[in-house]
């Protein structure tokens, strides 16, 4: 059972990026996905969660508008695509399945700066 996030870097104010979780060892298509982030000495913040067959998502309130998450069951990957980065979004992001059942992954390091 495996998380593997990828994408993450170093990104401008107002610039984009594109999260991806490649996921194996279980059945990615039977469950809801979430994105997940944690910022220099805070704690894990909810992101944006996904249903089982993409037919809906859902956002936390200081990224809706911004950030659009989806799937491709056919690869067992899920993205995060970043749009209007903010400093505040400066964090390490993790994906895992909604709710978090899965052993986390090492996470990709995000960093919002001019």
């Amino acid at each position: 059972v495996q998380l593997v996030e990828s994408g993450g870097g170093l990104a401008q104010p107002g610039g984009s990026l594109r999260l991806s979780c490649a996921a194996s060892g279980f059945t990615f298509n039977v469950y809801a996905m979430s994105w997940a982030r944690q910022a220099p000495g805070k704690g894990l913040e909810w992101v944006a969660g996904i249903y089982s067959d993409g037919s809906d998502a859902y956002y936390a309130d200081s990224v809706k508008g911004r950030f659009t998450i989806s799937r491709d069951n056919s690869k067992n990957t899920v993205y995060l695509q970043m749009n209007n980065l903010k400093p505040e979004d400066t964090a390490v992001y993790y994906c895992n399945a909604d709710p978090p059942s899965i052993r986390w992954g090492q996470g990709t390091q995000v960093t919002v700066s001019s």
